[in-house]
């Protein structure tokens, strides 16, 4: 059976409620507003957590692709789209002192050492490492030195790639999560099979989903073949400018999507066959031998 891993004040994992993440990432456009109905319409779906996304911009991408033409809502090149896209620390103080208020976890994937430094002023409950940085073994060791949960999505990886990540890592507290890094990911890409070969390989450790297709169902099937966490990217209209936003999902869909995740969770029960009380009538009415 997998352990469980506390997240803030949740347990996390076999026997829990799925624990969902309406990651809000990069959706927010750089806009602090924008990101605060972002976290609205998170907790109004009924999202467990919120996730952002941090990269200290000059050490994530080399100087040769910040200098690559790319027109954008903030000049002219790729630099200026990624600082475009950065919060500092005046946001996210704000976002602390906000999801706090509304009683929603919020922490984030950080693409360098220095931004998993920057986001441990604000206590977070726990790390996600995007599935590009699973290879990453620097990264890895330095989330390790934090001493807190992690979440680790497993896209673009190999079975070996994903144990060696785990042996870096070096943590009971970690979550794997299944994921395919296409945007959006066609369904016969989705591989939700890998969710059970995930449980199997590695069983002391919880297993999730993050997903980037278009559509809830296949999301909502993860939860069904025993992700312990679903995560999807979360935008209050598909149609915006932003590179995620046709990967992600719109709040009134989020809403709908969780429903039918505790729906499901509900359905599943515990496995033990038993005759319910509401079948005992229909027993008495219908059935004419060994009743």
């Amino acid at each position: 059976m997998a352990r469980t891993v506390r997240i803030g004040d949740r347990l996390v994992g076999e026997g829990q409620p799925c624990f969902v993440i309406a990651e809000i990432g990069i959706n927010h456009n750089g806009d602090l507003e924008l990101a605060k109905r972002l976290i609205d319409a998170s907790k109004k779906a009924g999202a467990d957590a919120v996730k952002f996304q941090k990269r200290t911009v000059e050490v994530v991408y080399t100087a040769e692709e910040l200098a690559r033409p790319r027109e954008n809502p903030f000049g002219q090149t790729n630099g200026e789209l990624k600082r475009g896209l950065e919060f500092g620390h005046a946001e996210y103080a704000e976002i602390d002192r906000y999801c706090r208020e509304q009683g929603l976890l919020w922490f984030g994937s950080c693409w360098d050492e220095g931004s998993v430094d920057f986001m441990e002023q604000f206590n977070p409950p726990c790390y996600k490492i995007a599935s590009a940085c699973l290879t990453d073994d620097a990264l890895l060791r330095h989330h390790h030195k934090m001493g807190r949960p992690v979440i680790l999505s497993t896209g673009m990886s190999t079975m070996e790639q994903i144990r060696h990540a785990v042996r870096v890592l070096d943590t009971d507290d970690l979550i794997l999560l299944h994921c395919t890094s296409t945007y959006p990911s066609a369904p016969e890409e989705l591989n939700l099979r890998v969710i059970s070969t995930l449980i199997k390989e590695f069983p002391h450790h919880p297993i999730g989903y993050s997903g980037h297709e278009v559509g809830l169902q296949t999301t909502v099937a993860a939860a069904a073949l025993g992700s312990c966490v679903v995560e999807r990217h979360i935008t209050l209209d598909r149609a915006m400018w932003g590179s995620d936003q046709a990967a992600s999902v719109e709040p009134q869909g989020f809403e709908r999507m969780v429903r039918d995740i505790r729906a499901v969770e509900a359905a599943l029960g515990d496995g033990i066959k038993r005759v319910y009380d509401g079948e005992r009538p229909i027993i008495a009415k219908l059935r004419r031998v060994g009743k």
